[in-house]
């Protein structure tokens, strides 16, 4: 990301006195899953120092309340422990579990996409598998090629898995009591760089049964010249990108999919047969990434309605690097976003 988009996010910054009331997604998700560990005693969680010192904080407190059987530490064996969640499942409970990193769940891609995602398939329907695995993601933070990735896409293409990408506060806890719910093993994917940032949410926030049903996108802004479908933090370098570009008269419809596993398909095409002109951004590789689903999807479904050739950002292939330039290089922000839409306009 840029240094402008460093500033956007704030990583560590210093919250704005009106801000200070508003919950920041680290602390949206951890009341989504104390309201359900309240309501459901199924529900409980594993991971590696979630009890004692949460690596991203978003667990703070849990211990305290629900006791180190329902918040419990594990080894760092990411295999062994989606094994135990998957059993636990099998069993009749409901496990949260956090991996320190998501680029680290390629480690258990067997016990996840073998066992877990298939096992309701294959018995017919006699078992069901209720775990969500949480993964904070997304580069922008200097931590590195192992510990910067967005790897969604890979199980994306999964039979049995869903995928929830939250990029605010209301959608963190909605969607996050939506997979606990859920029958199915869901993967939440939560970008680093968000974490701390905060907005102000409508009065269904503090209701506990207030839930995001997977499958409904929703539409950040209105346009009328192009549609910019984006993810996570892309989703607000568009929104940024759209609030510049207005000053120029270019109108952009912003499209928030939540979820990629299920993909809203309707909301999608039916913006982009409106604007005829689509724009897809995601910071994960290009290469197979949820990016070109998406232009596949549009050109099978709506391509009479493209006035322009439909185009993608994303990183163009390379590790996510450590230094903040070179991750500047490689990752998509608001000025990219702007230049690509201008030229996609421009006759």
């Amino acid at each position: 990301m840029s240094r402008f988009d460093r500033k956007l996010f704030r990583p560590g910054g210093a919250v704005k006195p009106e801000e200070r009331e508003w919950p920041s997604i680290r602390g949206a998700i951890n009341e989504a899953m104390r309201e359900e560990m309240r309501r459901d005693p199924t529900v409980f969680q594993m991971g590696e120092d979630i009890a004692g010192a949460p690596p991203f904080g978003v667990t703070t407190g849990l211990a305290a309340e629900f006791g180190l059987e329902r918040v419990r530490d594990t080894p760092c064996s990411e295999v062994a422990v989606v094994g135990a969640a998957v059993g636990a499942a099998l069993g009749g409970m409901r496990p949260i579990v956090e991996f320190q990193f998501g680029d680290f769940l390629s480690v258990a891609i067997d016990q996840l996409t073998h066992q877990a995602a298939l096992l309701r398939y294959l018995t017919g329907g006699q078992v069901r598998v209720p775990l969500v695995i949480r993964l904070p993601c997304g580069g922008g933070q200097g931590t590195g090629a192992q510990h910067a990735q967005s790897l969604y896409s890979w199980f994306a293409h999964a039979p049995g898995i869903k995928v929830a990408l939250p990029a605010t506060s209301l959608d963190a806890k909605g969607l996050m009591k939506a997979a606990i719910r859920d029958d199915n093993p869901v993967l939440f994917f939560e970008h680093k760089a968000l974490y701390r940032t905060r907005w102000p949410v409508p009065p269904e926030f503090q209701d506990p049964d207030h839930v995001i049903p997977f499958g409904r996108a929703a539409i950040r802004r209105a346009g009328d010249d192009l549609t910019v479908v984006a993810t996570l933090t892309m989703v607000h370098h568009a929104l940024a990108a759209a609030e510049a570009l207005a000053a120029e008269g270019i109108s952009v419809e912003v499209v928030d999919p939540r979820t990629l596993v299920p993909l809203d398909r309707e909301t999608i095409v039916g913006s982009v047969r409106k604007t005829g002109r689509l724009l897809a951004v995601d910071e994960a590789y290009l290469t197979c990434g949820i990016q070109g689903e998406i232009l596949a999807l549009v050109t099978e479904r709506a391509f009479g309605a493209l006035k322009a050739p439909p185009r993608r950002l994303g990183n163009p292939g390379v590790p996510v690097p450590f230094a903040p330039p070179l991750e500047d290089a490689v990752l998509p922000d608001a000025g990219r976003i702007a230049a690509a839409i201008r030229a996609m306009v421009t006759p």
